[in-house]
């Protein structure tokens, strides 16, 4: 399954569980393994806690001063740091299924990372039966 997220703003966020669940039930498949996947260079997808919002805000503001926007990048597009962070972050996630749901923590919840937006994304979400872990 493919979807599309639209992003509100250059950096952030947004919450695709509920989405991703939606995938997982639609699949049919009990136990198995669901793969989350970005296919873009300046997004990333990741695991993280859904229950404080200032984890997320955290996050953001960390990367934000570790790689800075005015860094001396040579890519002329001027979003070089979203290349870096999209990197850091990773362009997929894998969870495990179990009993049709999503094996994810208590807090766990699973993010689009947005570092060149606002933006229209998709997100493949690939869900393949095996044995429950």
């Amino acid at each position: 399954m493919t979807f599309s997220v639209q992003t509100p703003e250059r950096e952030c966020l947004v919450d695709v569980g509920g989405r991703v669940r939606e995938a997982v039930g639609a699949s049919g498949v009990a136990d198995g393994l669901c793969t989350v996947f970005v296919p873009h260079t300046t997004a990333g997808v990741t695991i993280n806690e859904n229950a404080d919002p200032d984890v997320a805000r955290d996050i953001l503001a960390f990367l934000a001063e570790k790689v800075p926007r005015d860094w001396r990048f040579r890519h002329g597009e001027g979003n070089s740091d979203a290349h870096v962070k999209a990197s850091l972050m990773g362009a997929s996630v894998q969870v495990p299924v179990v009993g049709g749901r999503l094996a994810l923590g208590t807090w766990q919840g699973l993010y689009l990372a947005e570092f060149d937006g606002p933006r229209t994304r998709k997100i493949h979400v690939v869900v393949v039966p095996g044995a429950r872990p």
